[in-house]
């Protein structure tokens, strides 16, 4: 009988965990009902290493979790008071179930897997998809770069990696195949790109690191959002190069598929000129008179956007990078304090609260009284003179005349390269892109900016994803058939069976994500009572590692773990053993976190539990083999590690727009 090669590789890692701990286990002690602290610490790595070792097997992660820990638990108990470990196990089962349902972090796990669900269903990937294909049909490999793009935008809306795989397989994958591109280049960009929602937020890693190791969910998502776009571009640049030297892998697109098909409106507006923005001026002069002049000032203010786009941002710019340094002037203060304190002084002399000389003879009392009270009156005018005058905003900066002179050359290169082709382009992106990007807008700025909390942003995102899956499915039912009426029934329909599928699927990862907290939580607690924490902690500690070396060693356990293992295990299992000891290296959970969710991409694209391959694999053709695959992904991963070094290296990546928006 021939051994399947991935079987082979997986049966040889348990052997690897299974036979050390066969040899190393002492049998004989842990036979007896009074455990020594010793034994118990055995019991511990016992016990995590059969939990690796049966997760192989393909037992449910949770339960197993659960059952491991509830078992190696009860011992823990039962080496102190044999009579009570059934009753303290079972109560730490429900106290650990309930510390669970009552953590709010969890809460917005749902709602954003609830929006991606309905996003998914929106019908709007497709689009733009196909307008990101021909808005770079002139880069090399413009289908697998498009689809990288797409993932990753895709990415912030939904963090569901099994769905963004699925979809662009089904989308992406077949075009790039019949456009001649080859299969591991094809899979590899299919699978990488949709891997990139585990880590741009929002992402269910993020907020399962977050609950885990109880590090801010909003800084996370700030400080994912830099290194997500670091990945994306280093996809990005990995394909180009590559389309470069070796053209045969990914073949231009012929001429006839970067061909945009124009509208009649454009066709008839297209004889004023090729250039769409100078053909559209001279329309707007009354020249065009089989196009109403409603349309043609609709496709000019059309055709101003981006140039309004890039002009807004030069003034929050200018704006940011001029504005004046603002001084706190106390004086006003230290006045108004003065009068109180000259008052209660008064109130206090005259309470008799505190001794006060008596005036002299001959002197008379009011008039002292009233001059002190027409000091700090006469200077309150003045206090509030003071602010009168307008502080100057500060110089212009020299490298802001350079983003200048960049914004404004970027408008005219622009609108001279404006055919009517790109128009409808721009119109495909607009279309497609505008909707989702408001969305995520909402989102994640309501999350960053501190006016939400991930949950509150979260619902918001499901009313949102509601709201764009009824209006495409309405936009396309209209065009199918016209007819309002008749488009509104069917887009009821269709609404009613989105929500019945997102709705399950919801509940369906909800649960999943939920019991696997609960198995965590009861896990961490049996093996914080059996002392394998501590065995683990000294042993450590022993190493006298430095931080640079305790972090490398952390992350290749990670890398290693993501072979066997998804990252659900690996955050709810070995995160417990790695948190408690950052503090004495020094490190901030946040940035191990980034450094983790970066990391953690090689658990969907390492074999051979590569989840991403067996998306992929379900909506390929049949010809498509797993090992093809798996040979795609793996530059890929290469690139996922020189992204840990760069992050390494260079934390501000990660640690800047957290640092920037919340003073860390």
């Amino acid at each position: 009988m021939i051994i399947r090669k991935e079987l082979l590789f997986g049966f040889t890692i348990m052997a690897l965990i299974v036979i050390p701990v066969l040899i190393l286990t002492p049998w004989s002690n842990l036979l007896d009902a009074h455990l020594s602290r010793q034994d118990l610490g055995v019991l511990g790595l016992l016990m995590l290493a059969l939990v690796v070792v049966a997760i192989m097997l393909g037992f449910p992660t949770a339960f197993t979790l659960m059952g491991m820990g509830v078992f190696f638990g009860w011992l823990a108990y039962r080496s102190v008071d044999p009579a009570l470990a059934d009753r303290q196990i079972l109560d730490l089962m429900v106290q650990r179930a309930w510390a669970v349902m009552m953590n709010d972090v969890l809460i917005a796990i749902p709602l954003f897997v609830f929006m991606g669900y309905l996003v998914e269903r929106a019908a709007l990937i497709d689009k733009l998809f196909r307008a990101l294909h021909l808005a770079l049909a002139r880069v090399p490999g413009s289908l697998a770069v498009a689809t990288i793009v797409t993932c990753a935008i895709f990415a912030t809306a939904t963090g569901i990696v099994g769905a963004v795989v699925t979809l662009m397989g089904l989308l992406a994958f077949p075009q790039m195949l019949r456009a001649g591109y080859n299969i591991q280049v094809s899979a590899g960009s299919v699978t990488a790109g949709g891997c990139l929602g585990i880590l741009i937020p929002p992402s269910v890693l993020l907020n399962v690191y977050g609950a885990t190791a109880g590090v801010s969910v909003v800084q996370l998502y700030a400080g994912a959002f830099f290194p997500g776009i670091m990945l994306a571009t280093l996809y990005v640049g990995y394909i180009i190069v590559l389309a470069k030297l070796k053209p045969s892998l990914m073949p231009p697109l012929a001429q006839s598929e970067r061909k945009v098909p124009l509208p009649p409106v454009a066709q008839a507006l297209s004889a004023h000129g090729s250039n769409a923005f100078s053909g559209l001026l001279r329309a707007v002069g009354g020249r065009a008179a089989a196009v109403p002049a409603r349309t043609v000032w609709g496709q000019l203010f059309v055709t101003l956007l981006p140039a309004l786009f890039i002009v807004g941002m030069l003034t929050v710019t200018f704006r940011a990078a001029t504005a004046p340094v603002v001084e706190a002037n106390t004086a006003g203060l230290i006045e108004a304090g003065g009068e109180i304190a000259a008052a209660a002084t008064d109130q206090e002399q005259q309470t008799g609260l505190i001794g006060a000389e008596e005036p002299e003879a001959g002197e008379p009392e009011a008039p002292a009284a009233e001059e002190k009270r027409a000091e700090p009156a006469a200077a309150a005018p003045a206090a509030q003179a003071a602010p009168a005058a307008l502080v100057e905003r500060l110089p212009v900066p020299a490298w802001l005349w350079v983003v200048l002179g960049i914004g404004v050359l970027t408008i005219a290169l622009i609108y001279w390269l404006w055919s009517w082709e790109r128009l409808e382009i721009f119109k495909m992106l607009l279309a497609s892109f505008f909707p989702l990007a408001l969305l995520i807008v909402a989102v994640l700025g309501s999350i960053v900016f501190g006016l939400a909390t991930p949950a509150e942003a979260a619902a918001v995102g499901g009313f949102g994803g509601f709201l764009l899956a009824a209006a495409y499915r309405y936009i396309a039912h209209l065009r199918a058939k016209p007819g309002a009426g008749a488009a509104v029934w069917v887009t009821v329909k269709d609404l009613g069976s989105i929500l019945k599928d997102s709705s399950f699927l919801t509940a369906k990862t909800s649960a999943m994500v939920c019991w696997l907290f609960v198995g965590s939580s009861i896990f961490s607690a049996s093996f914080a009572l059996l002392g394998g924490q501590q065995i683990i902690e000294r042993w450590v500690l022993s190493m006298d590692l430095t931080p640079v070396q305790f972090m490398i060693l952390a992350q290749c356990i990670i890398f290693i773990l993501g072979w066997p293992l998804e990252w659900t295990e690996i955050i709810v299992i070995f995160m417990p053993i790695f948190i408690p000891l950052l503090p004495h290296f020094g490190i901030d959970p946040l940035f191990f976190g980034l450094l983790v969710a970066l990391n953690l991409q090689t658990a969907f694209l390492s074999p051979p539990v590569a989840m991403a391959a067996f998306y992929l694999k379900g909506v390929a053709p049949p010809h498509v083999t797993l090992n093809q695959i798996f040979g795609g992904m793996m530059p890929f991963m290469g690139i996922q590690v020189i992204a840990v070094v760069m992050l390494y290296v260079w934390p501000q990546i990660g640690l800047w727009l957290p640092s920037v928006l919340y003073a860390r």
